[in-house]
């Protein structure tokens, strides 16, 4: 499940995974949530928290990200992913070979911070 992380700075959007996430649930979410970052923002800053096993994201969902991240490929700025498991990490930097912009790792308890970075000019 999705939901919308607010309270985000105004050039930041956010999204919070838990539980089972549908392929089409993350694609529309996303999609979404960056055009409409993009009416009032020339870069996208983004966050996604990560409560969830990364096995349970519908499977080819990271291939869907890699999709995402070519659409809006000359728009990413910084995307922060804030997780507690290891394997995330290994994900974020196969991104950062297909996708310009700035990644950063950061655990739970450390959110207010990955925060204040991925909304950072």
């Amino acid at each position: 499940m999705l939901q919308l992380i607010n309270n985000l700075p105004p050039n930041v959007a956010g999204l919070h995974a838990f539980a089972d996430v549908t392929e089409a649930e993350y694609e529309l979410a996303l999609i979404v949530l960056l055009d409409d970052l993009l009416k009032t923002h020339k870069k996208i800053n983004f966050i996604l928290v990560l409560e969830t096993s990364i096995k349970n994201f519908a499977h080819g969902k990271w291939c869907g990200n890699v999709k995402i991240g070519l659409k809006y490929f000359f728009r990413w700025n910084r995307l922060a992913i804030v997780s507690d498991q290891k394997d995330v990490s290994g994900f974020s930097d196969f991104f950062k070979c297909f996708i310009p912009g700035k990644f950063r790792n950061f655990p739970l308890d450390q959110l207010e911070m990955a925060v204040r970075w991925v909304s950072a000019k």
